[in-house]
């Protein structure tokens, strides 16, 4: 039934066109701020279209070794194998140019997310009223069906990379600011209050105390920000982003179960690359090495 205007709010038969509220309000920012997106839209896909062309200009062969002394840095040389055999994987496949364009997608939107995280997680367990400003907003953002956030950045920016990737900034902050939140509030107050004897400032405790006994924890949530932005790939070639979500629904369209498959695989092993990378990365930091050194 639609109410119309003359008619009274009946708490019985209750009406309310909230979508036309929250469609009102996003056209007016839409409109107000219209210079300002369109700015974002341009840096975003100069900045995508730069790391893809970094990424898939030279030989596949040399960007394979290129991940596989990574590999070898960061972990072993168990895991440098790993990476020739599964990444000469997706080019045999012929998944490359899409592999390496989702790589570039991820690495951006991980790196804008992790970038907005971090800082306020900080902040968050900094101060208490932060915290619980925040907390319902990062509850509010991971309940939210996934897909939802596609309409309005589809909207804000037309088809193509970047409402892809703004959906994955969105759709993976979460974790990344409750770890931090977390990391920093279980750093041993015994230890800051050291610092603080020593007549350290907020900022020099932070840097030098808080955050490096804290990074296991920050890289643990930096690690699941990958993983999120990694599972928004295929929605976010729905709105044109490409790559191996491309792949997948291409796939989907033509019922082609080997096309999707090779394209589902070649996700897997970016996912398992970028998963054990950070985690290596992680487990390299100070506080961790000196844990193992005393056991």
């Amino acid at each position: 039934m639609i109410r119309t205007e003359s008619e009274s709010f009946d708490p019985l038969d209750p009406e309310l066109d909230v979508g036309n509220w929250i469609r009102d309000a996003y056209d007016w920012f839409t409109d107000t701020f219209q210079p300002v997106l369109d700015g974002i839209d341009s840096a975003l896909s100069w900045a995508f279209d730069t790391l893809f062309d970094v990424l898939s200009g030279p030989p596949f062969l040399v960007m394979i070794a290129i991940f596989a002394v990574l590999g070898l840095i960061v972990r072993s040389w168990q895991f440098a194998v790993f990476t020739v055999l599964a990444f000469y994987l997706i080019a045999a496949m012929g998944q490359w140019d899409g592999a390496m364009q989702t790589l570039a997608l991820i690495l951006l939107a991980a790196t804008i997310a992790s970038s907005l995280a971090v800082p306020l997680g900080i902040w968050a367990a900094k101060s208490q009223t932060v915290s619980q400003i925040v907390r319902p907003v990062l509850d509010f953002m991971q309940t939210m069906p996934a897909m939802v956030y596609l309409i309005p950045t589809l909207f804000a920016f037309g088809i193509g990379v970047v409402p892809g990737m703004i959906s994955t900034v969105i759709f993976a902050m979460p974790p990344g600011v409750r770890f931090t939140e977390l990391a920093i509030r279980q750093v041993d107050s015994e230890v800051v209050e050291a610092g603080q004897a020593f007549g350290a400032p907020p900022g020099r405790i932070l840097r030098q105390i808080q955050l490096p006994l804290a990074l296991p924890t920050i890289m643990a949530g930096i690690n699941q920000v990958i993983m999120l932005s990694l599972s928004m790939v295929v929605l976010a070639a729905l709105v044109g982003s490409g790559g191996l979500g491309g792949e997948v629904v291409a796939g989907l369209n033509a019922l082609s179960i080997p096309r999707g498959a090779e394209a589902g695989l070649a996700v897997v092993v970016l996912a398992i690359y970028l998963d054990r990378s950070v985690a290596a990365l992680a487990d390299r930091a100070p506080v961790v090495r000196a844990s193992q050194v005393r056991e």
